[in-house]
């Protein structure tokens, strides 16, 4: 089985560019088989990541160890979605640091004839550092109905920019709650007074770009930050208490990150937990981490890409001490 003349000049194009860019990696987005010897052999050299939709493919695809193969969720999606799927699970794996530069091979266009295998038909440069942000907000949709859009898109501006920029030149790391208000306050207890309390809800709102600014300056306070469902800011320098029980986080997560996935796990909220030491933003949801955001713009987080690191074990609330 040959390759088709078009796939082998975009993999010697592919093969090229990763020389002289220099790119990090080749990654490869499959929804059919093809030569496999011919393509490791026209890539020799270059690293190469494969994610293909067919787990039946994805199977086969383990064999070559040479390869890294990306598991991706079976279900059909556009192909952007695909490829923002499987460079977020690069990143959040560790397979691929943030800042690396990606050339990415795929079929584009659609095929009228669904019977015909689909070729590879176009090829991408992608720089992660300019490209992670713009994909995340894409895959907010794997937190469902937790909250309006623009709500979920407001936290997220608002937690990328405390991890990115800190505030007054010192990094910031936070704890922001979204969703069941109620429940979530149950299980906390101040450790300040709460800023937000006598401001009017549009004082509140953090759709409103400079709510956002304020409660960067509240971020710097010791506790987590609880937001409506409706994008109005409840409170802050909020202890959270949850139970611990069935929450498993990998090592070099302390205690910020375990409040956030312990409040997620007891109560319908989601919870967005800032680093302090690298900025990046990690979204706990029913107790689970379901997105993984990194900070595209904190020039002195990429020495190299690791682990947050490890928390002070300050107990299960929002600690704000985290060493580096």
């Amino acid at each position: 089985m040959s390759l088709p003349s078009q796939t082998v000049a975009l993999l010697q194009a592919a093969r090229d560019l990763v020389k002289s860019l220099p790119a990090d990696a080749v990654l490869l987005l499959t929804e059919t088989t093809v030569d496999w010897d011919e393509l490791s052999r026209m890539l020799s050299g270059c690293k190469l990541f494969v994610a293909a939709e067919n787990p039946a493919l994805t199977k086969s695809l383990r064999e070559r160890d040479e390869w890294t193969v990306i598991d991706l969720d079976p279900e059909p999606v556009p192909t952007q979605e695909r490829m923002n799927s499987a460079l977020l699970k690069a990143v959040s794996e560790n397979q691929l640091q943030p800042g690396a530069h990606i050339v990415a091979l795929y079929n584009g266009i659609a095929s009228s004839d669904e019977d015909a295998p689909e070729p590879v038909d176009s090829l991408s440069v992608i720089h992660l550092g300019e490209h992670l942000e713009r994909m995340t907000a894409q895959d907010l949709r794997v937190l469902g109905d937790a909250a309006p859009i623009d709500v979920l898109r407001a936290v997220v501006d608002l937690a990328t920019e405390i991890g990115r920029e800190g505030r007054e030149g010192q990094p910031v790391g936070t704890v922001l709650v979204v969703g069941d208000t109620r429940k979530v306050l149950s299980m906390s207890r101040f450790q300040n007074y709460n800023p937000f309390r006598g401001y009017s809800r549009a004082e509140r709102d953090i759709r409103n770009r400079d709510v956002r600014e304020q409660i960067k300056e509240i971020a710097k306070l010791d506790g987590a930050i609880l937001i409506g469902r409706d994008g109005i800011a409840e409170a802050a320098c909020l202890h959270l208490n949850p139970r611990a029980e069935g929450v498993n986080l990998r090592k070099g997560f302390g205690s910020r990150h375990m409040a956030a996935a312990g409040i997620s796990k007891a109560t319908a909220a989601v919870a967005f937990a800032v680093s302090q030491s690298s900025g990046s933003v990690r979204v706990f949801q029913r107790g689970e981490e379901v997105l993984h955001i990194e900070p595209l713009a904190r020039p002195h987080v990429w020495q190299p890409f690791k682990l947050e690191a490890q928390e002070a074990p300050d107990g299960p609330g929002d600690g704000k001490r985290e060493p580096g």
